[in-house]
């Protein structure tokens, strides 16, 4: 635990104490403090000396995880945003030599992505990470999103559903290597849903997987900050905090020692995406082995935009370097042009569904990168303690920041000859689940039917005939029976 406190103390990332709190000596609390009073940020132990023992406890351990000279790097960068550039940004889709398209590739093509991928697998060095922070509070449940029932006839869950494209896989690379596969899971969760999500996997016997072979790890959080750049107390024993982002997910693989696990597993290529899309191929061969033939760092997939006004970031060049530019970025002039090459589709038009592929060797550099990535701004309301009076304030505007990377920061850090692109078909690999039901888009019943139509494509393209009577749509195929069916040269693997 010392070298854990330790390595915090230069991160601001916090992580949960798994023991319980107690007061620090007087001499540990005397460092901090003056560590806290010379950066500016001592009103955190404002309440200090009023509190119980085990309420010292927890503030001592939380604001032990902090930087406040970083925190205040942070915070005059976000109230102070330096100037940008008054030259627009130089925007081309990314080099052909980088791309594929499960659209318009030759079918050959996929087949050796695909063999190669499976081989890959059949070796153990294929890890997948996933991206289940979230609760599903839009969605009408404080549960972890990934424990949602989206209505399939089965009640099959998110968690569950991508458990056993896992099984599935390992079995497929078994079946044509003779040899047992393993493709380790590493479920990064949050703090209000690590401990949720671990007893839903103990509940279900870890869905079939071997439990060993399942690893949980929180992503980060930053504290919030005032807009004059001071760090809020959410009560007088905690400091107000948020989430990261998904781009705390760097950070948190060496925090909770998953990249050395990886290590250990002979890991070479990882597979990462967000619990929230029901359709995500998880380990998919196809990807992996695009990734690994072109010898790249970062892989993306992604998904054609529908059309110029489509609200979706994209993936392209940004003045030289791989980046996502957010529709609000782009002109009308630029995002109604069209492809040079092919006049029938935009020239812009990969649209980002953050499903990424990163090979080992990169996340092993992560200590040399991760301080360059940009923390975005969200202002916001905050609850906060008032500091005269000691009670918890709930502002009726905006009173202060909350901090968050994202995935894809680390994308223009990243040489263009080291990044690819994948495009895959959006009703077979994209249905974010986002919203209520009822809602009619990215909800529970669009990810159901989604699910089924697919099954529905997979038992035609396999010949049967397929007859509904009333409301009913498709067709739900267990992940268990099939993985995918929808490359020409590939059926039912």
């Amino acid at each position: 635990m010392a070298s854990l406190v330790h390595n915090l103390l230069d991160k601001i990332q916090g992580k949960a104490q798994d023991a319980p709190p107690h007061p620090p000596s007087a001499e540990e609390l005397q460092q901090l403090r003056a560590k806290y009073d010379t950066a500016g940020q001592g009103h955190v132990f404002s309440f200090y000396d009023s509190l119980p023992s085990a309420e010292q406890g927890q503030l001592f351990q939380q604001l032990l995880t902090f930087n406040p000279t970083r925190i205040n790097e942070l915070a005059d960068i976000a109230i102070n945003p330096p100037k940008a550039s008054s030259e627009p940004a130089k925007l081309e889709p990314l080099p052909a030599s980088a791309t594929a398209s499960i659209l318009d590739s030759d079918p050959t093509d996929l087949e050796k992505y695909y063999n190669e991928g499976l081989k890959l697998v059949s070796e153990n060095k294929v890890a997948v990470v996933l991206m289940a922070g979230g609760q599903g509070t839009r969605l009408g449940s404080s549960a972890p999103k990934g424990c949602f029932d989206i209505g399939l006839p089965s009640g099959k869950t998110l968690f569950q559903i991508q458990a056993e494209r896992i099984a599935k896989i390992q079995a497929l690379a078994e079946k044509h290597h003779g040899k047992k596969a393993v493709v380790p899971w590493y479920v990064m969760t949050s703090g209000p849903t690590n401990k949720p999500t671990e007893e839903f996997f103990e509940k279900n016997k870890f869905f079939g997987l071997d439990k060993d072979n399942v690893k949980f790890f929180e992503q980060g959080v930053l504290p919030c900050i005032s807009n004059e750049g001071k760090i809020l107390l959410e009560s007088k024993s905690k400091v107000a905090v948020a989430p990261d982002g998904n781009g705390g997910i760097y950070q948190a693989l060496i925090t909770w020692g998953v990249r050395e696990d990886m290590r250990k597993r002979g890991i070479e290529h990882v597979h990462t995406y967000c619990v929230d899309n029901c359709l995500a191929r998880v380990a998919d061969p196809v990807f992996i082995g695009f990734a690994a033939s072109k010898n790249v760092d970062i892989a993306t997939k992604v998904v054609r935009k529908r059309d110029a006004t489509e609200s979706v970031g994209l993936i392209l060049q940004k003045n030289g370097k791989p980046d996502v530019v957010e529709y609000s970025e782009i002109d009308k002039e630029t995002a109604e042009a069209k492809d040079p090459a092919n006049p029938k589709v935009l020239k812009f038009r990969a649209a980002n569904i953050v499903n990424h592929y990163y090979s080992f060797r990169f996340l092993e550099s992560i200590e040399s990168w991760v301080h360059k990535l940009p923390h975005h701004v969200a202002r916001k309301k905050i609850p906060s303690v008032d500091l005269e009076t000691g009670d918890t304030v709930k502002p009726e505007k905006p009173n202060g920041i909350k901090l968050e990377q994202f995935v894809f920061d680390v994308f223009p850090l990243t040489p263009l000859d080291k990044f690819a692109c994948i495009e895959v078909r959006r009703e077979d690999e994209f249905s974010p689940l986002k919203n209520a039901r009822g809602t009619g888009q990215d909800d529970p019943d669009t990810s159901k039917r989604d699910i089924t139509l697919q099954g529905q494509r997979w038992i035609e393209q396999a010949g049967a005939v397929v007859v509904t009577e009333g409301d009913a749509v498709g067709i739900e195929v267990s992940p268990l029976i099939s993985y995918v069916s929808s490359y020409p040269t590939i059926l039912f693997y």
